[in-house]
């Protein structure tokens, strides 16, 4: 019998070359009724610019993401988008209500179930947001706003209230991988999130073993 785990990449790989074809079929569509292509130099030179970035940051979030995620959570957050803003802190916090860890059987039902109730709940909400809040959202998040400031600091609140409480239980494992995130911010500013996460992870890693290995912990 097929396992768990077999037909979920069976499923999770079928979803995400679907979900590419769909992404690229857009512009194909586009480029067939106004009967313009664009010069395939101009494709390439393009690509060349932002590829490699892309790329570094794509195998770098896989890296990061993945063991927190699990594999069903995975797929699912890699073909609904929006990881680190939604995903990742809801699959984290279901883990946490539910007393589960990452890499276990237990997580990775959590976290597939967490991630899919996100992505249906981000649906029905953007869907309903944009039919209602529409005629007043500019006149909220304009500049002379008194709302405006916070819509600015959704990111930092929603973060800092995820990770406040594991700061809290663990304190002297996180001193080390936040002051190496706001080093890495201070003296490298334009440093992709995907890469800035696998450096803090490094550290938090690294330097969970040695106070492990000094009885510091």
């Amino acid at each position: 019998m097929r396992t768990y785990f077999d037909r979920v990449h069976t499923w999770g790989r079928i979803s995400c070359v679907t979900t590419l074809c769909v992404l690229f079929l857009v512009p194909v569509l586009f480029c067939i009724h106004y009967n313009t292509w664009p010069p395939l130099s101009g494709v390439l030179k393009g690509l060349a610019a932002v590829v490699p970035l892309y790329w570094a940051t794509a195998i770098a979030e896989v890296i990061s993401y993945a063991p927190m995620l699990g594999a069903g959570g995975s797929y699912l957050a890699f073909v609904t988008g929006n990881i680190a803003n939604l995903k990742l802190p809801c699959a984290i916090s279901a883990m946490d209500s539910a007393k589960v860890r990452p890499n276990t059987e237990e997580g990775e039902v959590v976290t597939t179930i967490s991630i899919a109730a996100s992505s249906l709940t981000t649906t029905v909400i953007i869907a309903l947001g944009v039919l209602l809040f529409q005629p007043i959202l500019p006149k909220l998040t304009a500049e002379g706003s008194v709302f405006a400031p916070a819509f600015r600091q959704i990111i930092p609140a929603l973060f800092g209230a995820i990770g406040a409480s594991y700061f809290i239980n663990h304190f002297k494992l996180s001193i080390l991988p936040i002051l190496a995130g706001v080093l890495v911010m201070v003296f490298a500013p334009t440093m992709q999130i995907g890469v800035l996460i696998v450096v803090t992870i490094v550290v938090s890693i690294a330097s969970a073993y040695l106070m492990y290995k000094k009885n510091w912990v």
